[in-house]
């Protein structure tokens, strides 16, 4: 039997097919909500998304440990009246979730802000965050 080699075909590759989106980590998917909740203002959801014991890191704030010290910062005193927060950079690692943004808004006292932030989230298996730290880019040494 003889076996003969064929010459590479000239026909063009098909066209590429668009690759499909990648599909967000459960992880990511809630600490999006989280941000849309809090720019929503809606406190009880937001607070929903922690776990009973969870602990908040924030400059300038003692941590903030369990649900009911969450829900008091949110409404009696986080200094932002209204904003908006904008995803730059989302990364997912395992039960880690870093986040890069701008946020814009206006101050209880009316003035307006507009900072950079890093936040870093701890999740559960189950999705619920465990933990945050917030840091933001601001002149401070």
């Amino acid at each position: 039997m003889v076996h003969t080699l064929s010459q590479p075909d000239d026909t063009p590759a098909p066209p590429a097919t668009p690759e499909a989106p990648t599909a967000v980590a459960p992880a990511e998917s809630q600490v999006r909500r989280y941000y849309e909740l809090v720019d929503a203002g809606d406190v009880p959801a937001l607070v929903a998304l922690f776990t009973p014991d969870a602990r908040y890191h924030r400059p300038g704030y003692p941590p903030m440990v369990g649900h009911a010290a969450l829900e008091h910062f949110y409404r009696d005193q986080r200094v932002i009246r209204a904003g908006t927060h904008t995803l730059a950079t989302v990364v997912t690692t395992g039960d880690e979730v870093a986040v890069h943004g701008l946020f814009r808004g206006v101050l209880h006292d009316g003035g307006e802000v507009e900072l950079r932030f890093a936040d870093f989230f701890r999740m559960t298996p189950q999705g619920r965050i465990a933990a945050r730290d917030t840091f933001f880019h601001v002149p401070a040494v």
